[in-house]
């Protein structure tokens, strides 16, 4: 019985893999891309690794294999929002049927300084909260 549960979980882990690799080519543009690799990749790994941890079956290395599950959805989606910014950043072109671009016009391209909306402009030209 545990080698159908070892089976089923790494046949599923892998394909979720294989969904980030095609996700990777096929998708238009940086952001999706990287929104595929984000989460398809994290569940395929998370998956790969639980079936390690069912087929040794030590405490051990079942501890350290949750950990690195832990880890890794901790960070891929960290990971991920900072690429996207940093691709934003650098002047990336959204995929053309893009409808809604949250940071439009929030950026400001000289100071590097991203506004969070709540800001508005004075006739000075400076920004001011509001209070």
């Amino acid at each position: 019985m545990t080698d159908i549960i070892i089976i089923i979980v790494s046949i599923l882990g892998t394909i979720f893999a294989m969904l980030a690799a095609i996700g990777l080519i096929r998708m238009p543009d940086t952001y999706l891309r990287i929104s595929v690799n984000t989460k398809a990749a994290t569940l395929g790994v998370g998956l790969l690794l639980a079936a390690a941890a069912i087929y040794f079956g030590d405490i051990a290395i079942s501890s350290r294999v949750l950990a690195i599950i832990i880890f890794i959805f901790l960070t891929a989606p960290i990971g991920g929002h900072l690429l996207g910014r940093t691709g934003y950043i650098s002047g990336n072109e959204l995929y053309e049927k893009t409808k809604i671009d949250d940071l439009k016009g929030k950026y400001n391209k000289k100071t590097h300084e991203l506004s969070s909306g709540e800001e508005s402009e004075d006739s000075d030209g400076e920004d001011k909260k509001h209070s």
